[in-house]
């Protein structure tokens, strides 16, 4: 195991003994989920022409309309989260090859993003403007891997460049407080900073204020 792997064990069974529980009421935690569940369902059933839609024009190209990917949830466990691809089939090497360029490769290591994405396909940059590749994640808000609102998961090799564990002590958000605010100017680790102050201020208020935030971001057509 290398130095990396183990600090990032470290820090992620050191939340274990961190429940949410410990810290909120279990009537906050039992109607947070209440709603998950029950805006899942209809958000599901009204996007699901729109979701079957963009599956057929996805898979135009000949891959898979779908793209899962292993995350960190509550507690630092993994789970996989499912998206509408919205990159090439082969976007690993596509992305080896454009970090061999200084510039693109300093831009990576800062915010773990790209401004200018070659792997991102036209149809897959207009669903990321809008959001709408994040659609198949209300299944992940069912099965209980994920709440409408919440940190955003990590990716587990990603664990070693984020401060703290904020983002553990609950079910990780499909929208959340970095998504709102100025997560195109943001580092990587400066996420921590809003995930915190996200757990220390939970309250269903909080969230409606989060999701209100969040129609109009993607109305406004600036997400990436």
């Amino acid at each position: 195991m290398s130095h990396i792997e183990q600090i990032s064990v470290a820090k992620t069974t050191s939340v274990l003994s961190e429940s949410p529980r410990d810290r909120f009421s279990v009537s906050l935690l039992v109607a947070k989920r209440g709603i998950d569940i029950l805006s899942a369902c209809f958000l599901g059933l009204f996007f699901l022409p729109l979701i079957i839609a963009l599956v057929l024009i996805v898979r135009a190209d000949g891959g898979s309309a779908f793209y899962c990917q292993r995350r960190l949830g509550r507690d630092g466990r993994e789970f996989r989260i499912w998206k509408l691809r919205s990159m090439v089939v082969d976007a690993d090497r596509c992305l080896e090859l454009h970090l061999a360029d200084p510039a693109a490769r300093e831009e990576w290591d800062r915010t773990q993003k790209l401004r200018k994405d070659p792997r991102v396909t036209p149809v897959g940059r207009l669903m990321r403007k809008y959001s709408l590749d994040e659609l198949p994640q209300l299944w992940n808000v069912l099965n209980g891997d994920m709440s409408l609102v919440g940190p955003r998961p990590m990716l587990p090799e990603q664990r070693a460049l984020y401060p703290g564990n904020a983002c553990f002590r609950l079910r990780p958000g499909i929208t959340g407080l970095w998504q709102v605010s100025d997560r195109h100017i943001s580092s990587f680790a400066e996420r921590a900073r809003y995930d915190e102050q996200y757990v220390n201020e939970l309250s269903l208020q909080l969230d409606m204020m989060i999701l209100l935030r969040t129609i109009s971001v993607v109305f406004r057509g600036t997400g990436c």
